[in-house]
């Protein structure tokens, strides 16, 4: 996942809250039966929504990174054999 998609995902969380908060009308005194238990509703939706995404993120991260892992022990494997080989050729002459 690129830096442009952390901040686009950041931004849609932002707005995701905010349209929420918006619908409970909170901090409006015109309504004041706004239930303290509605906002504790939406802030839990939220951080659901942010831990299953972190978690997703953290998931791709480790798997980008054991497969570099594989890439850098193939690559490293690939120069000892071209360097041993190079070796006995030399050794040959």
């Amino acid at each position: 996942m690129r830096v442009e998609s952390l901040h686009i995902l950041n931004m849609s969380d932002s707005t995701t809250l905010s349209a929420q908060v918006d619908k409970l009308n909170i901090g409006d005194a015109s309504n004041p039966d706004t239930a303290p238990s509605e906002l504790v509703a939406v802030v839990d939706d939220l951080l659901n929504q942010l831990s299953s995404k972190f978690s997703n993120m953290s998931s791709e991260l480790i798997g980008k990174m054991d497969e570099m892992s594989r890439r850098l022990d193939a690559l490293e494997a690939s120069i000892h054999g071209s360097g041993a080989q190079g070796k006995d050729e030399e050794g040959d002459q």
